[in-house]
């Protein structure tokens, strides 16, 4: 069996942000949010990362990010491009926006050979979330009928922002802790302890527990899942070239949801019960960087996270 891999979704450029915020630094040596996922997921058992960026930002990226941590992890690239489709399909005029998380995981097919765990480059996950995903990659092959995938979840929280909305995927799960569904909430804003969300831009509003598990993009497949997110991409596509051409995204939480649906697969609940960091907007940036400054001072980290 191939070692579990990590596969980084790195080709989004920011944009409520402002700018290619996966190279911002937020460590007291210029340590990016990536350098601390690359070493937690390390020290987890990962020996290869996959980033999967966009040409536009290649040399950008190798030079900040991926020439560095070669020296300490292989690293390996795959590029999300628009024209990357399946014979027959072509790019709709004044098409700019990525097709999605499942097109980017997708990318990465012709060099992801076994198990596999997917984050966003932009996330502070923890370690608790990397040794959980890799040891249950390591131990659960598909079993015969059933595809064998896991994410691991976080209290909601834990996730959101004091400065704007968010979008998270909401969880839903059986006795032994399998999920059932995962519902995206687009626009979810923190509330005291508990978050509220919105499906009509504010006029109304309903509550969320803090306690609500969600989920932060980070999964764990295996490459059975490569294979069914290609098969039904024709599929998407035909349904939003008709319906929403420009904009349309092929989530990656949907076609595991498909899966759910048809009996295919079944995907465990892990746990976190670190607080998850992002920079989803620049008001955000402070708070990661005094959290990965405590965190360095209790000896989560060392000051220097590479001798390189």
């Amino acid at each position: 069996m191939n070692k579990p891999v990590l596969v980084v979704m790195a080709a989004g450029m920011g944009s409520r942000y402002g700018g290619l915020k996966q190279i911002d630094p937020v460590g007291a040596h210029n340590q990016l949010i990536i350098d601390y996922a690359i070493y937690d997921a390390r020290r987890a058992g990962f020996e290869s990362v996959v980033f999967v960026i966009k040409h536009e930002i290649e040399d950008t990226f190798k030079k900040a990010i991926g020439d560095r941590l070669s020296k300490v992890i292989e690293v390996k690239y795959a590029y999300q491009e628009l024209t990357d489709l399946p014979e027959g399909y072509t790019v709709p005029q004044g098409r700019v926006k990525p097709w999605g998380t499942c097109h980017a995981i997708l990318a990465a097919r012709k060099v992801v050979e076994g198990p596999f765990a997917v984050i966003n480059s932009d996330d502070y996950y923890g370690p608790e979330g990397f040794r959980a995903i890799y040891a249950y990659l390591e131990s659960h092959p598909d079993q015969p009928g059933c595809y064998e995938y896991a994410m691991v979840g976080y209290r909601l929280g834990n996730t959101v922002t004091e400065h704007g909305h968010v979008a998270r995927g909401i969880c839903e799960e059986d006795q032994e802790q399998f999920l059932e569904k995962v519902t995206e909430r687009t626009h979810i804003e923190k509330e005291g302890a508990d978050a509220r969300f919105t499906e009509d831009e504010g006029a109304t509003w309903s509550h969320l527990s803090g306690d609500t598990i969600v989920s932060m993009n980070l999964w764990g497949f295996t490459r059975s899942f490569l294979q069914e997110a290609e098969v039904r991409f024709p599929a998407f596509l035909d349904k939003t070239m008709g319906e929403n051409p420009l904009k349309g995204e092929y989530f990656l939480p949907s076609v595991v949801t498909q899966l759910l649906e048809e009996g295919k697969a079944r995907v465990k609940v892990l746990r976190s019960s670190d607080r998850w960091y992002g920079v989803t907007y620049r008001e955000d940036k402070p708070v990661v960087v005094q959290a990965i400054a405590d965190m360095t001072a209790r000896g989560l980290y060392p000051e220097r996270l590479w001798d390189v």
